[in-house]
């Protein structure tokens, strides 16, 4: 199988590079040459935002490109409209964001998704983004060779995020901790690895025939765990443990921490509160036509245990996306809630 990957220097496009190697696949990793690319790729060199930015793109074919863009649509658009004859499927990285707010817990992919979306764009929002990036790919591909994968929340090794590092740097630091409660609190979330793993097992198996779904995956995917498939309690147990458990997780009601100012999912990563549409939103997702189509989803102490030990590797400061604002509880805050 031969791989074009956009990106393929951080976090999703890097799992999704390194699991296209170990599969012994061709891979072709496009990127802008800021970071250095898996060993064993071929790189090309090129900015998706500027004038002949896809030059380097100009000649080649692939099984499938994968692109986790998310700015705005239009470089999606002139690039998928580049490759539409020689590249056989077109799998974007989506998000689950893309539904119109709010649905209600079970929302699956047939529910709304959000109005005012254009392929044409420039950056809008993320949810129009994603959206727009989505259309591009159907416009140039159409349903049966277009893979759109919604993913929720994403952890696991090269987190440019922050969210799961900071809570291991938290755990790690020691002391009284705010755990926000429930303890037994759903989350859904996907291990970057078996997202990887998942893109690549349906795209080869709409190459070959061969896989959970009859020729191959196509059309659009909510690829999350199952809601419940950890909690709060055992996210949090996990974090403790392979830090050396020198914490103490101070179960925390929601009431408490709300009234004290406490931004969920940005100050306290992760956390939101229970019977909020932003829990039904993120943690309580239908996810069964992934599960149906292959889906397997490893241990979430397995997921904690191998980014803390990644970020033991790379001197245990993660890299941050700049795009992105930085997860944290003001530790002032957080003892203040704790009683001092």
């Amino acid at each position: 199988m031969r791989l074009l990957m956009l990106g393929g220097t951080e976090f999703v496009g890097r799992a999704v590079s390194e699991a296209a190697l170990r599969r012994g696949w061709d891979v072709t990793v496009f990127h802008r040459g800021l970071h250095d690319p898996p060993a064993g790729v071929r790189s090309l060199h090129g900015d998706r935002t500027a004038p002949d930015g896809l030059a380097a793109l100009a000649d080649g074919a692939w099984d499938l490109v994968v692109d986790t863009w998310s700015k705005e649509p239009r470089a999606v658009r002139d690039t998928a409209r580049l490759l539409q004859d020689r590249v056989g499927r077109y799998v974007y990285v989506s998000s689950c964001s893309v539904y119109a707010w709010p649905q209600p817990a079970g929302y699956d992919e047939e529910s709304p998704v959000v109005a005012d979306a254009s392929p044409d764009a420039g950056q809008t929002d993320y949810a129009r983004d994603k959206r727009g990036g989505e259309l591009a790919v159907l416009d140039a591909f159409g349903q049966e060779r277009a893979l759109l994968v919604r993913a929720g929340l994403i952890l696991g090794p090269y987190e440019n995020v922050g969210r799961l590092p900071w809570w291991l740097a938290r755990t790690a630091r020691g002391g009284p901790v705010l755990a926000p409660g429930p303890r037994e609190l759903p989350l859904q979330y996907i291990d970057v690895r078996d997202l990887a793993e998942w893109i690549l097992g349906a795209a080869e198996g709409a190459a070959t025939g061969n896989g959970p779904v009859k020729g191959g995956a196509s059309g659009a995917y909510n690829l999350i765990s199952p809601s419940g498939h950890a909690t709060m309690g055992t996210l949090l147990d996990a974090c403790a443990r392979v830090t050396g458990d020198r914490t103490e997780l101070r179960w925390t009601e929601p009431e408490a921490i709300l009234a004290a100012g406490v931004e969920p999912w940005t100050e306290l990563p992760v956390w939101v509160p229970p019977g909020s549409e932003l829990h039904d939103m993120l943690h309580r997702v239908d996810v069964s036509k992934a599960v149906r189509g292959g889906l397997r989803c490893r241990p979430v102490a397995e997921t904690v245990a191998d980014t803390w030990s990644w970020l033991q590797d790379i001197g245990g400061g993660p890299p941050q996306r700049p795009d992105r604002p930085a997860v944290r509880l003001d530790p002032a805050v957080e003892k203040e809630i704790l009683g001092g």
